[in-house]
């Protein structure tokens, strides 16, 4: 693959995995560790989703259970998919990408990654236990409690440790794209994490905390973590991932390596500051709420330039979404990405938000963010990358891959389309007045009125996880392969 990109002439290297010297051997135990447990907790959180979207339109499914009701549940399912299934797929492919494009083992090598793989599933079970038992900080977000938090902070440093050791000991001059993109969500996710849950424990035998934070001070703080970490940690990691696993599936140079670093610098300095739109109409100032409003609308130009990049990367390779499923599904991550970045500054807008706050229009905007870009990414990626750790030299079968694919894809649209319905109607309704001047519609009215589209969105949710059943069998049919067999045409193509 050319080390000059292909379209703008600006010198910048493809995301090439650099000749190995004798004295290279990456971490890649690990990274298998941290795929199979991507696909786990993958499944763990699809499935809750499903589960708490019946719960929604079939209330008798909370079975008076204080473990099992929706208040519960929602945060479980909530922290799996965006901590446990998007986390251990951005450790394990950021390990994977810094040692290849840096020629560098990783930075205190086996002994660091398995703390590191097995330091984060501690959090996770720890954080959701605590969901499960009510342990939380109570905030929006249903923060974890304190030991939760302050255990992540020493897995958090020592992966930044890691990242930055490996980049620091690399023996390629250049620091490829994805690696400023990863380096960003680690830095910026570290300094978001501690700044929110500072809080002070009432005992160190007890779970309990005071947050140093209060009032309109506390939801400011609340929302610079919750936009961040959906700029940081669901975007910007995730787009590390997409500079590298696109080039490497359509075997061509990024489109544009003068944009990837325009789009790096203007995606971070603006993301920052976009947190108080979801303050719209609240006791933040004015001011606080404009500048927020202000921001997210300025970030349509970076996002874009970003899928514009990732796209155009297939330019001369276009034939490849024919023959490579697994490279559709990148594809139409970045394709959501699009979507979801110019929906998200709509939303930011204060008329608009007037109208969409608090209703299914922003759940159907979150998840086509979360399924159609940072699942489909993920997916891609995976896809990508067990035929490389596993040494098999192709996936079992792509008719699999293409089944999975759509099957996914009819599931979110299912999803997002009813909550969009969904989402408008009952604002809509929310807001009707009589010729009196009196609200035309009780709450529990618009409840009723949902209930075909949370049918519908169960429906799309129920899709998805199936296709991340087909996943799974497709993966482990890859891996129990022996490699001579592997190596033939695949029989269930």
């Amino acid at each position: 693959m050319s080390a000059i990109t292909a379209m703008d002439g600006v010198a910048g290297p493809a995301p090439q995995d650099l000749p190995a010297r004798a004295a290279f051997r990456p971490v890649e135990d690990v990274v298998r560790a941290f795929v199979v447990a991507t696909m786990f907790w993958g499944v763990a959180a699809f499935a809750a989703g499903v589960f708490i979207a019946l719960q929604l339109a079939f209330p008798i499914l909370n079975l008076d259970l204080e473990w099992t009701t929706f208040g519960r549940l929602r945060p479980l399912h909530t922290s799996a998919a965006i901590f446990a299934f998007g986390g251990n797929a951005l450790l394990g492919t950021s390990i994977h990408v810094v040692q290849r494009t840096c020629r560098a083992r990783l930075f205190g090598g086996d002994l660091m990654g398995w703390f590191l793989f097995w330091g984060y599933q501690l959090f996770i079970v720890l954080a959701a236990t605590g969901y499960l038992m009510g342990i939380t900080q109570s905030k929006e977000y249903a923060e974890p409690e304190w030991y939760v938090d302050l255990w992540l902070t020493i897995v958090w440093v020592a992966y930044l440790l890691a990242y930055l050791g490996t980049i620091m000991r690399r023996e390629e001059p250049h620091i490829y794209v994805a690696n400023w993109f990863y380096l960003a969500f680690i830095v910026t996710i570290a300094m978001l994490h501690i700044v929110n849950n500072l809080a002070v424990p009432v005992s160190f035998t007890g779970t309990k905390s005071y947050i140093l934070f209060s009032g309109v001070q506390d939801a400011m703080v609340q929302w610079w973590y919750g936009h961040n970490a959906v700029g940081f940690f669901l975007t910007a990691g995730f787009l590390g991932m997409m500079y590298y696993f696109i080039p490497k599936q359509a075997d061509r140079p990024v489109y544009s390596y003068r944009l990837s670093i325009v789009h790096f610098w203007s995606l971070i300095f603006l993301y920052i500051w976009a947190g108080p739109h979801h303050l719209h109409y609240t006791a933040l100032p004015d001011w606080a709420q404009t500048l927020g409003m202000t921001f997210s609308i300025m970030l349509w130009m970076p996002s874009w330039g970003g899928m514009i990049n990732g796209l155009m990367t297939l330019s001369g390779a276009w034939d490849k979404l024919r023959t490579d499923p697994a490279l559709r599904f990148s594809v139409t991550a970045v394709a959501f990405y699009g979507m979801s970045t110019f929906e998200g500054p709509v939303m930011s807008i204060k008329p608009v938000n007037a109208l969409s706050h608090y209703t299914d229009w922003t759940i159907g905007h979150v998840h086509s963010g979360a399924l159609g870009w940072v699942a489909f990414i993920v997916f891609g990626a995976v896809y990508y990358l067990v035929p490389v750790l596993w040494k098999r030299p192709q996936l079992y079968s792509t008719r699999l891959v293409s089944w999975h694919f759509w099957i996914a894809t009819l599931g979110i649209v299912l999803y997002i389309t009813a909550m969009w319905v969904s989402g408008i109607m009952q604002g809509l309704m929310w807001r009707a007045y009589d010729e009196l001047g009196f609200l035309q519609y009780a709450f529990v009215e618009t409840v009723a009125a949902m209930h075909p589209f949370y049918l519908i969105r169960a429906l799309g949710g129920v899709c998805f996880l199936v296709g991340s059943f087909i996943m799974i069998y497709n993966l482990w049919m890859t891996v129990r392969q022996p490699v001579a067999v592997a190596a033939q045409p695949a029989a269930a193509e």
